[in-house]
């Protein structure tokens, strides 16, 4: 599989540009763009923004986003990133028992994040 493309900073900086104009607070910024091998345009936001946060301006980056590149058809959240406690329990994987081990730390990382749901083996 292709590592992703770094790009240029020319969309960035449009869509920084166009935030910055609008008054939308200092950190609601992207960087580092890359095109990955389907052609999709990725990047992240600022340390202290989040995708949610940034779709606020949606319209604002789709506007910019387009005065450099026409191809772009939509703006959308990929993911978000949650912050998980990952319980002592782990170190039993690596210190033997592995069937066990991962069980006890599918265990731990339930009782240390409420609503968390482990779809699969993990």
């Amino acid at each position: 599989m292709p590592l992703p493309i770094m790009m240029d900073q020319e969309t960035p900086s449009a869509i920084n540009r166009a935030l910055s104009h609008q008054q939308a607070p200092a950190h609601i910024r992207i960087m580092n763009p890359r095109r990955n091998a389907k052609g999709a345009i990725t990047a992240i936001t600022h340390q202290n923004a989040t995708a949610e946060m940034a779709l606020c301006y949606r319209d604002i980056i789709m506007t910019a986003t387009r005065s450099v590149d026409k191809g772009v058809v939509d703006v959308e959240e990929n993911d978000s990133w949650e912050k998980y406690k990952i319980p002592r329990s782990a170190a039993s994987v690596v210190h033997g028992k592995w069937h066990e081990g991962l069980q006890a730390m599918r265990e731990g990382f339930e009782a240390e994040n409420e609503g968390i749901a482990i779809p699969n083996q993990v």
